[in-house]
This record gives structure tokens, sequence and C-alpha cells, in this order.
């Protein structure tokens, strides 16, 4: 009487290759894979073979298989997985599934519930062939077969084959770790680290062997160290999240924390941290850069509108001064009047300096020579400090303003002074220096050459909440009247401005040290000697443009004792009225940028459609920057910020016109 198999052999022959079953096996050994094909085919199996889960679902979208043999310890989707993804698939319904595992003795899944049909443990590979052909037979002499959860060929699995399958496991899950761009450790549940994956080796900075036994809380800053020992402590079988708060690690870096417990007798559990180090300095960056912005446009505005009231006054000083002799009583009194005025003017220059990243007038500078400049005059007064200059001689030229590198400059070394209440040293070092991507990422700066500027004290220092809040707007530690909160304000302002950066670092107790970056200038330094300028008459007729009735009498009395004919407009469009009706006559336009309803930039541009060659300067109490900056490219001759001198309005009319 013949047995299955050999009846199964026999109908084989019989049907041919037309009556070949179609046979997916899945195995991530190639060997296994090799021994299956050879043998199926042999037994008139029409066979097809993948290495992972992944390759199955490819193979699945073509084709559809009377009977599918997998493992289930395979990278890429385990076999459990597989399983249960292939029987969510309509057209595999009749599909028969066989497991075919070394790990399946010790597998605690009903395997049943995975939807599988049957299950056969690996073994030495004659017995384990016979087992497999018997299955099929069972398989296909009954739909109905039931293997009820059982593990065909139990008895001879091969121990050293599980071995090799819980190492491939082993190695596997090793590169998923080692992949995962978050920093992992395992931990005991007396929080001593077990397994650290490589990014979490780089995020604290302490190698491994270090690490491995060590305390999880060794390696936070003591200020954290409660509550990071609050969360390992209080799982309570549930995960802790902490993406929006951070910790500190001994080596300065922030990082987020997440805690998984590990669901087993040991009470393990795994920590996961996140390094968030350049998203906070973003954040702080970004936070920094909406307050100058907010604060930045009131006090530009309050700059604007004193600027006008100090144009008054000066321009009527000027006005009493201009044929008054030297030996009038009222003389001196009135050159201090003057005095105030520029200082007044001083201070909104400040408020400028950081509102929208005001520049005045850029030019190439060496960086070296106004550190030289500043820090001898600085240190006539400061006799108790020692200043100690350390410039490189080959130092790279800077496009910036120069007046306002200036006052960023003694801002810095003022600020050093206060520091410093007994004395110390003051050190001022240059440098070149190329900035790649990774660091200016947080500054929104472009990459490329810059000119290191570092300004360091011996002084008192800052603590961190001190140090976080340094630029922020009228923020100052001095007592009530003793400061504004301006300077460091503005020097953040006016380096934002120059498309540099500025950072501080400091510990209480051990001094300051500020650190400014200036893009690198491509041209060369020009030295330029100043001229006095004298008061130069002329003749012309004006067309002089502004919505404020005292900057329109005093600039307009300025103008007629300097011999120039004026007319007067309030605003924009009684500017283009009055121009249409004597564009012949007039010669010059002085215009203001900020006026009600057609402001300076609109009425420039109709005076500019009726007469292309129209002359025009424009005048405001806001730095040529910004909407000053825009009107001046589009054809406007000369700017003059208010408050001006009587000098420097005479000689900007002569430039223009001449």
């Amino acid at each position: 009487m013949l047995s299955l198999t050999e009846k199964k052999v026999l109908q084989t022959a019989e049907k041919g290759s037309g009556g070949e079953k179609k046979v997916l096996v899945v195995d991530n050994n190639p060997v296994m894979l090799s021994f299956m094909n050879n043998l199926l085919v042999k037994h008139g199996y029409q066979v097809t073979t993948a290495e992972d889960g992944v390759t199955v679902l490819k193979i699945l979208e073509t084709t559809t298989p009377d009977i599918i043999i997998m493992d289930l310890i395979m990278p890429n989707i385990n076999g459990e997985k597989l399983c249960r993804m292939i029987r969510r698939m309509p057209r595999m319904k009749n599909t028969r599934v066989v497991i075919l595992s070394a790990v399946a003795a010790e597998y605690k899944t009903n395997l049943v519930d995975l939807g599988a049909n049957a299950c056969i443990a690996k073994g030495p590979f004659n017995k384990m062939s016979q087992r497999v052909i018997e299955t099929l037979d069972k398989l296909e002499s009954s739909s109905a077969y039931d293997f009820k959860d059982e593990v065909v060929g139990l008895e001879e699995t091969n121990s050293r084959d599980i071995v090799k399958e819980l190492l491939f496991v082993k190695k596997h899950l090793e590169v998923v770790l080692s992949s995962i761009s978050e920093g992992i450790f395992e931990i005991t549940s007396e929080a001593r680290i077990v397994y650290a994956n490589p990014t979490a080796i780089s995020i604290v900075g302490i190698a491994e062997e270090q690490l491995l036994a060590s305390h999880i809380l060794d390696l936070f800053h003591e200020i954290d160290r409660g509550r990071v020992d609050n969360l390992v402590n209080n799982i309570s079988g549930i995960t802790q999240n902490t993406n929006d708060d951070s910790f500190r690690l001994i080596n300065g870096k922030e990082v987020s924390l997440n805690v998984l417990p590990i669901h087993d007798v040991e009470k393990k559990s795994v920590l996961i941290i996140n390094d968030i180090s350049d998203r906070r300095r973003l954040e702080i960056e970004l936070r920094q850069a909406h307050k100058i912005e907010a604060i930045g446009t009131l006090a530009g505005g309050i700059a604007h509108d004193f600027n006008n009231l100090l144009m008054g006054i000066q321009g009527y000083t000027s006005l009493i001064l201009f044929d008054m002799n030297t030996n009038h009583p009222y003389y001196d009194k009135l050159r201090r009047i003057e005095e105030q005025v520029r200082s007044g003017a001083e201070l909104t220059k400040q408020l400028l300096g950081f509102a929208r990243g005001g520049r005045y007038e850029v030019k190439v500078v060496d960086m070296n020579e106004i550190i030289d400049k500043t820090s001898i005059m600085f240190g006539r007064t400061k006799k108790e400090i020692s200043i100690h200059r350390m410039l490189d001689e080959n130092l790279w030229a800077v496009d910036v303003d120069r007046g306002q590198i200036e006052q960023v400059l003694l801002n810095l070394y003022v600020n050093a002074w206060q520091a410093m209440p007994n004395g110390g040293s003051l050190y001022l070092e240059t440098a070149n220096i190329v900035i790649d991507k990774g660091y200016v990422k947080p500054y929104s700066v472009k990459v490329g050459r810059y000119v290191k500027i570092s300004v360091t004290d011996t002084g008192v220092g800052m603590d961190e909440k001190t140090r976080e809040r340094v630029f922020d707007p009228f923020f100052t530690t001095k007592e009530m009247g003793r400061g504004t909160g301006l300077g460091l304000a503005s020097t953040y302002g006016i380096i934002k401005g120059h498309k540099g950066m500025i950072n501080v670092y400091s510990e209480k107790g051990n001094g300051t040290t500020f650190t400014v970056y200036l893009p690198a200038s491509k041209k060369e330094v020009i030295k330029e000697e100043t001229v006095p300028i004298d008061i130069m008459k002329g003749e012309g007729t004006i067309l002089l443009v502004d919505d404020e009735d005292i900057i329109l009498d005093v600039s307009c009395e300025l103008l007629e004792m300097l011999g120039y004919k004026v007319y007067m407009a309030n605003g924009g469009r009684d500017a283009i009225e009055l121009y249409k009706e004597k564009m012949s006559e007039i010669d010059l336009v002085i215009l203001d940028m900020i006026m009600p309803g057609m402001g300076g930039g609109e009425t420039f541009d109709f005076l500019k459609s009726m007469n292309h060659d129209v002359k025009v300067i424009l005048s405001s109490g806001y730095s040529i920057n910004g909407k000053a900056k825009e009107i001046m490219d589009r054809g406007c001759r000369a700017f003059i910020q208010k408050p001006f001198q009587i000098n420097d309005l005479s000689d900007k009319i002569r430039k223009v016109l001449d």
C-alpha cells in the first residue's frame, strides 16, 4: 500500500507543470531558502523565495501563492507582523500559511490567532524535510485541517539553530538601536546603566566603558537631578514624556526625556534622550528677535518724534547764533543748548540702533583701528582698569557704520567696567574666522568669512537668568536712575543690523566674555580725513515738505537765511499740487519721509513721474535704512537726518544743486 508521500509524488507526476501549487518561502537564511527550494521543486511545487517581510509584500502585489512558508524571526517586518498583514488581505483568504521556525517552541503568541494553518520546528534537514512534506499533504487533503497550535517536529529541534536565530535577532536589534537618532539608555531598577546606544554616548560625551554600571543621575547637572530622579522612580508602569521641558547634562547640553517601563520581573526602564540644545538656543534667539522687533518699532517711533522736537530747538538756536557775536552774553549758553541737542540726538541714535536694525553710513573700516581709538579714549577715564589688546595684524576689513560700532564697543567697555567695581583687566581680541552652516543656523546669518571681536572682563560675572536677559531692552541690574537698560539692547540691535552675531559667556564670579562676529568685506580700507563744514549761502528756489508746522517754520527761516526762496507744503498732497504749479521755478525739494496720508516715498514717486530729473533731499527723524534706503535707491539725491545743523544743511544743498 502506498504512503501519502508516495501518492503525492505520483499525483504530481500525473499533473505535470500545469498542476503545480505555488509556494512562497520566506526566510533570512540563504542556506534554508536553497534547501526548501530544492525540496519543494523536487515534489512538484512552483517555488518563489524571499528573505524578509518587505520583499514578501512586493511579491504579493502581483502574485497570490497557494502556500506561504515563513520564519518567525526576520528583518524588515517579522513573521508575526507579516502573518497578521497577510490575513488582512481579502485575496489571501484561501492561502495556507505554514510557520517554519527554530524559535517556535519558545514563541508565546497563539499561532492560530495569527492566522497560521500549521507550525513546524526547524531541525535536522532529513527529518525536517519529511515533516514539511507530511504537513503540506495534510493541508492539501483537508481544507479543515486543525493543527491545534501544535508544533510539528519539536522533539527534533536543534538547540544550535535556536542559538543562531537568537544571535541574529540580537544583532538586528543592535543595528536598529545604533541607527536611531535619539539616545537610548537601559537602566536597572536601581537606575544603573546597563546599555547605551551610540547616540546616547555621543550626546553625553562619556565613553561606553565609563557609562556602563554608572548611575543615571550622574549624567545630569545637580540642579536637575531631583527632577530626573522623580521621573525614574515614579514611573508606575506609564511612559513619562517631557518633550516640553528640558534637563541639563553635566556637559552643558539640554535634553528632553522620555522614560518607558520594561514590563519584566527585573523592572528595568528605558530612558530616551533628545539633544535640544540647538532648538533651545534658536527659541531664545527668536524670542529675542521678537522682543527687539516689537520694542524697536515703538522706540523707533519715539526717536522719530523726539528728533523732530530736537529739530525745532536746534533750528531756532542756529537762527539766533547765525549773526551773533561770540562776545554776546548769550552766545555760550546757546552753544550749550546745541550740545544738549546733540546729547539728545545720541540717545535717539541708541534707540534707533536696535529699532529695525538701523545703519546710518556704512563704510569699509579696520576694526583694529577702531578698537585702538576707543579703548585708548576709554582707558584715559578709567585708570583702575588694565586694558590688554591682542589684535590680529592681518585682520580683514568690515563694512560698518563706524559711529554705531564705536558705540557698541563703548557699551561693552562700560559694561565691563561696571562689572569690576574694584578694578580689573579688560582683554580685547580680534581674529579672522570662517563660520560654517552648523554654527550660523541659530543666528539666521550667512556662512562665510567673519571678523571676530572678543571683549573679556575679570568682573563679577552673571548668573544664568541675567545672562538670558542681558540683551533685553530696558533690562538693567543697576539701581533705579543709574542706567537705562539700552546699552546692550542697542548693541544687540546694531550687530543684528550689520548681519552679524553677538553672544555672551559668563559665570558668576568668573568674569564675562562678549563675542561679536561681523561679516568680512571684500573691499580695502580707505582712510578719510574729516574736514570742517562751513556755512555756504546760495541762490534758488526750494520746495519744503513736512507735516510738522514747527519743522516747516524753523527750516524755512534757515533756508531763507542761507539765501534761498522757499515754498512750504504741509504734506504730500499739498506738495504735488504746488509742484505742478511752480515746477519751472523749483530747483530743489526737501522732503520729509514720514507723513500722514501720502508719505515721502509716494510723494517722491509722483514728483519723479512729473519730472524725471527732479532734485530731492530726503529728510527724516529715522536713520537712512529701511524705507529711506528704498527711496534713495529710486533716485533721491541725498539724505539728511533730523536734527541737523545749518552748516550740514547748507552743505547738502550745495552738493545736490552744484
